[in-house]
Order: structure tokens, then sequence, then C-alpha cells
């Protein structure tokens, strides 16, 4: 796009502390800003609920974790962004929001169902323990998306999420939970890591990988994160 085109993104970012939102969406500013976007922050969705200003808004970015959303709240976000609002997020910021809302879950398409840590033999204390090494793998068939397009297959130690999705998401990448000693399923299981979905004239996009900030630094996340939020931009 040209550069100088201006462009309205609503960051709207809060919930549970521990995925920093405030860091967390700051890393991405100083991009939106060169892409020429003009950015508004906000600390709940509350905003949602504004529908005349939301209908003004090319993007909205959120970073939100766990905690609630209302009525009015949802249904604004919802028409908006059939009204052609792009939405785009990361981890548990998009993917594990409103975990009460079933209205939500059907807008986004997947849910977080957990992560996995460490096998008991291997256990650690703190957070560290869900922090497992895995890949994201590009699907051959959506290497030319834009999103993904000239992106090879990538290694991670972090959480690795385990997520719940319909058949309405177009994946771009997924990533595989193994059987290990000890664990109750009985298969590999692949997931969702990176996903679009369309709804209405908008378009909205997911990625699982994010949970901290040197995790949202490495180069292929932050490369599709950058790429998903253009991509979902009216």
């Amino acid at each position: 796009m040209n550069p100088t085109t201006t462009r309205s993104a609503l960051v709207v970012r809060g919930g549970w502390e521990g995925h920093r939102p405030v860091e967390a969406t700051d890393l991405f500013l100083p991009f939106l800003h060169a892409r020429g976007f003009t950015t508004r922050i906000e600390d709940s969705p509350a905003i949602y609920a504004d529908t005349g200003y939301l209908a003004t808004v090319d993007l909205v970015v959120q970073c939100v974790t766990m905690s609630r959303i209302e009525a009015d709240q949802l249904a604004g976000l919802r028409s908006a962004v059939a009204a052609g609002t792009g939405l785009a997020g990361w981890h548990g910021g998009i993917a594990d929001s409103y975990r009460d809302s079933s209205d939500y879950l059907h807008l986004i398409g997947g849910q977080f169902a957990c992560h996995p840590g460490r096998p008991p033999h291997e256990s650690v204390e703190g957070e560290a323990n869900n922090f497992v090494p895995y890949t994201v793998n590009i699907r051959p068939a959506a290497a030319d998306h834009p999103i993904v397009a000239g992106l090879a297959d990538f290694d991670l130690v972090t959480e690795q999420y385990w997520v719940l999705s319909d058949d309405y998401v177009d994946v771009l990448a997924t990533t595989t939970q193994k059987v290990r000693p000890g664990d109750p399923w009985h298969r590999e299981v692949t997931s969702p890591a990176v996903w679009t979905r369309r709804w209405g004239r908008g378009r909205i996009f997911v990625a699982t990988p994010g949970h901290s900030l040197d995790v949202l630094g490495h180069p292929s996340v932050r490369t599709i994160i950058e790429r998903g939020m253009l991509w979902a931009s009216r």
C-alpha cells in the first residue's frame, strides 16, 4: 500500500496481565504508524459498543486474554467486522478471549483449549513448565498466501496451543501435539497455528504464537503478525 494513505487502527488491550498486553501491542505500533495507520488505544472492549466510531475503523488489533464482553459490545464488534472492519490478534489476546461467549467463538473460529506442559520427568517450577519445543508448519497449500509467502517451517520453545476450531477457518500453518508417555491422548493432534476467516465483508487473522515478548520478536512470528494485520485491514 501507499505509506501516505491514512487508515484507522483501534488497539484494544487488557485482560490477564501475564500476556503483557501493553508491552506486546506497543511492539507493533511503530509498524502500523509506518504503514499509514492512525491508532487509538483502549483498555477494554467497551469501545466495541460505540458502533458509530467502529464503522470508521479499518483494523481492530485485540490483545485481551480471558476477561468478559457484554452483549452490546460483542454485537458491535460482530457488526463492524461483517461491514468490513478487520480484526487481528495473536495468542490468548484473540484465541482465548471472553471464554463465556459462544458468539465470540463463532466469530473467531478457533478457541484455545490448553497448552500441554512438559512431561512429568522433565517438569520444572513456574511458567517455564508450559514451554515446550515445537514446530510451526506452513501448509504447502497456503505457501503463496501473502501472510506466509516465502516463510519456511520454524521452531519455537514456548506455549503450544491446542486449539478447537471449525471448518470455516482457512489454515495457513499448523502445529502438532505429540503423544508422550503419560499423555491421556492416543494419537498426535494437529491444530491450526495461523488462520484467517472471512466474515461478511470483513477479514479476521489469528496467530497462536505470542505468549511473551521474545516470541513476538521471533522473525517469523513478527513477520506473520505484521502481514496478518495488513491482510485483515479494510
